[in-house]
């Protein structure tokens, strides 16, 4: 008798388990969901910054690509902004910038974030 409920639960999870594969992982009840991709491109721009929360014209604001290690770099304008177009959202970068020996921190535009408009201030210290 103990043989054959062993056997009857195994073939009911061998029917389960033929059904979740014949269905796809996508309708199976436990199935762990993926999160959503972020594909695409995004802006990055804000202000620079001085100690004292001014404006700073002229520093270089730095995006470097985590994966790559390429960097592309911006002037900031006259009001201190800066804007870099067509940032892939699928990987990670580093944002930060420099002036006359002053650095700002680095802040990390992520591939998790699904802002199209990444804007963040960057503070020279």
């Amino acid at each position: 008798m103990r043989r054959r409920r062993v056997t009857l639960l195994a073939a009911a999870f061998a029917a389960v388990a033929a059904a979740i594969i014949s269905f796809g992982a996508k309708d199976a009840p436990l199935a762990p969901q993926a999160q959503a991709q972020n594909i695409g491109e995004r802006t990055v721009s804000g202000t620079v910054l001085d100690a004292g929360s001014n404006p700073t014209p002229g520093a270089t604001v730095f995006l470097k690509n985590e994966k790559t290690k390429s960097i592309r770099s911006y002037t900031s304008t006259a009001d201190g902004h800066f804007h870099f177009a067509q940032v892939n959202m699928a990987e990670d970068f580093d944002l930060w910038a420099e002036k006359s020996g002053k650095k700002s921190a680095v802040k990390t535009v992520s591939s998790w974030d699904a802002r199209k408009d990444f804007i963040s201030d960057l503070k020279l210290k």
